[in-house]
This record gives C-alpha cells, structure tokens and sequence, in this order.
C-alpha cells in the first residue's frame, strides 16, 4: 500500500503514471471514452482518467501490473502467476498489435471473467464495447477473452 500526497482533483491515472511510475494505465483520450486508462478499483473496472483521486481513500486499486496477484487472491492461490489468464491469452491469440487499448482490453476482460467465468460472445462484446482498437482486432481480442475462459478455474474462493 502506498501513501502519497496529491491534490484531492488529481487524476488518480497521474499518481499512477507520475508518482508512483506505473505504466499499465495509459492516456488515451482524458475523457474516460476509450479505456487505455481502465484500472479495478475494489474489482470494479474505473477510468483512472477522470477518477478524483480523492474519491479513492483507502481503496484496492489494481493496474495491470498487480493483475496476476489479484487473481491470485481472486482464487486463492498460493502463487502469483506471471501472467492473468487474460493476458496470456491476449498473447496466445496474438490479439493487440500496437499497445494503445491493451490496457483497458485486459483490465475489463479481468473484470467480465471475474463475474461471468463463462460468458457468451454477445456478453464479451457487451462488456468490451466501451474500449476502443485503433487496430481493429477486435474478433481476436474476443477469441482471446474466450480462451482466457477455459484457463481459470471454475471454483474459486
């Protein structure tokens, strides 16, 4: 856990970026459109972009960064993977080509599995359709996200 101080008004994606050096969130678009800038916060994907980070107080935020140890509390491992199921799978299927969405892509694609173990190609494109592919893989992220479905666990904790 990390204290830092910063103006109430702060974007919580510039403390992310700027005070603490992560680099999972990007800027994209400022205006919480695109979803480059997606985070969970207590399991919840958030636009960090446009998040206060006042409004965050003491809780859970997770990057793409801390993405393996949060499904590993998710589940109960013993063991971080290297990598979530998401993004193993986003490599699998060779699913992001230039970086800029990757982020969000993922983070909501955790956020889905997390809720939906299961879901339906009408329910991933549901869920993702507020991320945007400058690229335009989106079948291939959603293959992705179909095969990340098979890697995780049905029982979880």
């Amino acid at each position: 856990m990390w204290k830092i101080t910063a103006a109430p008004d702060t974007p919580l994606l510039y403390v992310l970026s700027n005070e603490l050096g992560l680099q999972g969130p990007r800027f994209g678009c400022g205006l919480a459109q695109c979803g480059s800038c997606s985070v969970l916060v207590e399991g919840v994907e958030t636009r960090s972009c446009v998040t206060p980070v006042a409004s965050i107080g003491s809780k859970s935020v997770t990057t793409l960064e801390g993405l393996p140890s949060w499904y590993a509390r998710q589940k109960g491992l013993s063991k971080a993977p290297a990598l979530h199921p998401v993004q193993q799978a986003m490599i699998d299927e060779q699913a992001l080509q230039c970086g800029y969405c990757y982020n969000g892509m993922i983070i909501k694609a955790a956020e889905l599995l997390s809720k939906i173990p299961q879901p339906s190609e009408a329910q991933i494109r549901s869920a993702m359709n507020g991320h945007l592919c400058r690229c335009g893989t989106y079948p291939r992220i959603t293959k992705a996200i179909q095969r990340a479905s098979r890697m995780i666990p049905e029982v979880s904790k």
